[in-house]
This record gives C-alpha cells, structure tokens and sequence, in this order.
C-alpha cells in the first residue's frame, strides 16, 4: 500500500535552491529514443500501436551494440538532466537481426549497462524473455528472432550478468507480454531467479491484448496473472491500461507497481489508466518514458494528472486524504515505489537541486515548490544532479553532454542514411 505519509518532507530548501528527490524511470525502451518523431505520418487510416510496431521492428533491426550504445548514453544523460536518476531498462533486441547470437550473447545487454555507468545514472537491467508471437503460442515472426529466447539460453544470459551487479546496477529479469511468454516458461524462469530479483511484465497495454487473452484464455490479462501467480512488491505491471475495477483493487491488494507511461501511451493511443479509482485502493505506482517521445519526468506526471482532468472533467485528481497536493501526491508516489521497482534500496538519497532563481520559483514556500516545479511551464529547472553521492549534472548540463551528443548525432545520421 502507499505510504501516507511519503510526501513529507519531498522539498527542502538548501543553498542554491530546493532539494527534491531523484525521481526513478521504471520502464525504457533506449533504442526507440533514435527514432521519436519518426512515426508521426498516417500509415493507415486506423494507425494505432501495432502500425507503429510496424515502423519500430524496421528500426530495432538497425540497431547494434556500437549504436545502442551511443543512444543509450545520450538518452540516459538527457534522462539525469531531466531529473531521473535510476532506469530501469526493459532490453529485449538481444541478437542479431536473423536471430543469431553475437560472439558474446550478452553484447546488446553490456552496452547498456556500460552507456549506464558512463552517464552515471543508477540501472535495473531487465532482460526481456521473448519465445512467441502471441496467446495461441504462434512461432515468433521473422522480424522478432533477435528478441527471443529458449528458456535454457535466456537463463545462462542472466548467469552471464548477475555478476557485473555492483552499488549502480542491479539485474531484474522482464517477461515481454503475457502473449509473449508461456505459462510454463514464466513459472521456470520464475523458480530459477534470486529472491530479491526485480520483476516486470507488459500487460493489459491494448484492448486487442485483452480481447485475445479473453478468447485463448477465458480471462482478462491482470485477472489471470493474479489468479496464476503470487504477484507482489517484486513485480511492476508495465501499463495496465485497461482494468477492470475488480482487477485494480487486486493489483493495489499484490503490494505490486504499476510503470505508468502517460506520454507513450498518449503517443500510441493506448488509452487512460484508472489512476483515481487505483489511488483511493491503495495502489503503488511509479513512471517510464517508455518509448522516449518525451524524456521529462515532469511532463510524464503532468499529464497524468491532466490526461484524468480531461476524463472525469474535473481538477486536482491525484490527491489522498493526506495530502492535497497533486505534486507533492505525485512525487511521493514515485518515491514510494522506487526502491521495489529498482531493486536499489538507496535510490531514496539520490538529488535534484531545482534553480532558485527561476522566474517560477520566485517566492517560492515550501509548500508549493513542487506543484510549482510540475505545473507551471516548461523551462527546465533542475540545476543539479547527484546519484550515489557523485554530482552528475551542473549548472542543467551533463559534464559530457556535448562528446555524447556528438557521438549520437553521428550515429543517427548513420542509421538513417539508407
């Protein structure tokens, strides 16, 4: 359950200006950063996420370690300074694009992790487990064997990385989709994982999703993964979109986390999650910029509050009992989830130090500093970064911002070049 008391104390005035925590991303797909903007043209008269799927499969094929690499690092310090200081990287382009894996089958997975170093951000890396094409365990298509995995093979990768966990990163473990893994697959892997390894899952994203596990399985998504399985503050339910009521009080019940994507999903089409109705349960949750069409932890709640205002036709929706504060519910919300969706118990003293002499904190009072920070424009306002005790953004900038931006421009000239 939320912690009622999580939004005291969020903002502290300091020398410079107002301290507020770290804030977690608890679902990334890097490689989609080198292609926002780029699926905004009707491919279709009905285009929805599995047209863009489309156009993503044909960019995920692109992708090599060198170039997930760059991407990745120039994500990850956009990331830091916007705010976020952990990531938790939901990573399933594991081989080469006809499926065959590289010399050293963890390739793709250790350029993440070094782009994670390199930028100083803390990373969840959660290995995608990816064996079918959907709920009738259809063979996966020629454009999705560089995700899959056997059971036996995707086990020896995790071998192969749990030994580069170190104080910054930590090695969860990711089923795509429930149409994506098999029951029996799921319950192996499950058996075969650390006690405290970080679980998280697509699920209920699309109302074809549903609809599909409802004809193959005779239940909703959420309803049959609760009733399988002992979800709990290990897992993160990546969307959960579509719920029924029933299906949102079992989740808050579970004590899991719910990865809310509202700029993705708004991009996509996906749908509003039930976040009033998931608030009054007791329900954990936590944000991701997902598919990287926006890399701002402040527009991702933003519009999370905006896209229930727009629904219900009423203002001030993210607040509880005790705290009126729709920033200051918001930002205690991510902080209560973080540590169980990160795996890293620390991230909580992870900093933002937000400009004082910002024209919108002006006058600033403790009492408003994050309300202000979250819905009063769009100027940057984070002056400084530290994860870990390391200072990793001064003065709003990365202290490699500009070798990486270099880096990724040319990189991207060269997967766009044909």
């Amino acid at each position: 359950m939320s912690n009622p008391d999580s939004t005291a104390g969020l903002a502290t005035a300091v020398e410079g200006g107002w301290r507020v925590p770290g804030i977690a991303n608890l679902h990334s797909h890097a490689f989609q950063r080198a292609m926002a903007g780029l699926a905004e043209r009707q491919t279709h008269p009905e285009d929805s996420f599995w047209t863009w799927r489309e156009i993503m499969y044909r960019f995920a094929a692109r992708m090599d370690p060198d170039s997930t690499y760059a991407v990745a690092t120039q994500l990850y310090a956009e990331m830091l300074e916007a705010g976020y200081t952990a990531v938790c990287e939901f990573h399933y382009v594991h081989h080469q694009p006809d499926g065959t894996p590289y010399a050293d089958r963890a390739a793709m997975s250790k350029a993440l992790t070094a782009a994670a170093r390199d930028t100083g951000i803390r990373m969840t890396l959660l290995p995608v487990l990816y064996m079918t094409g959907g709920f009738d365990g259809r063979a996966l298509s020629a454009r999705q064997q560089r995700f899959g995995h056997g059971v036996g093979d995707f086990l020896r990768l995790l071998e192969d990385l749990h030994p580069l966990q170190d104080a910054q990163l930590r090695i969860g473990c990711a089923f795509h989709s429930l149409r994506a893994v098999p029951e029996a697959a799921m319950r192996e892997v499950l058996a075969a994982l650390p006690a405290d390894a970080p679980i998280h899952i697509h699920i209920a994203e699309q109302v074809g999703e549903v609809q599909d596990s409802l004809a193959v399985r005779n239940a909703r998504p959420v309803e049959w993964l609760l009733r399988e399985f002992a979800v709990d503050r290990r897992w993160t339910l990546v969307h959960a979109t579509h719920l029924t009521q029933e299906e949102t009080r079992g989740i808050a019940s579970s004590g899991a986390t719910v990865a809310i994507c509202p700029t993705t999903e708004a991009n996509l089409g996906d749908g509003l999650f039930p976040l009033r109705d998931y608030l009054q349960a007791g329900g954990r949750w936590g944000i991701g910029s997902d598919s990287h069409v926006s890399v701002s932890p402040v527009e991702e709640l933003r519009w999370l509050e905006y896209g229930q205002r727009l629904f219900t036709r009423h203002r001030n929706i993210a607040v509880t009992t005790h705290s009126p504060s729709v920033g200051e519910t918001l930002l205690g919300g991510v902080l209560d989830s973080a540590s169980d969706a990160t795996g890293f118990q620390s991230v909580r003293e992870d900093a933002v130090l937000l400009d004082a002499a910002a024209p919108v904190l002006a006058g600033a009072a403790v009492d408003d500093v994050v309300d202000r920070w979250l819905f009063a424009g769009n100027r940057p306002l984070v002056k400084q970064v530290r994860v870990a005790g390391r200072t990793v953004v001064s003065e709003g900038r990365h202290a490699d911002g500009e070798a990486i931006a270099r880096r990724y421009g040319e990189t991207l000239r060269r997967l766009l070049r044909d």
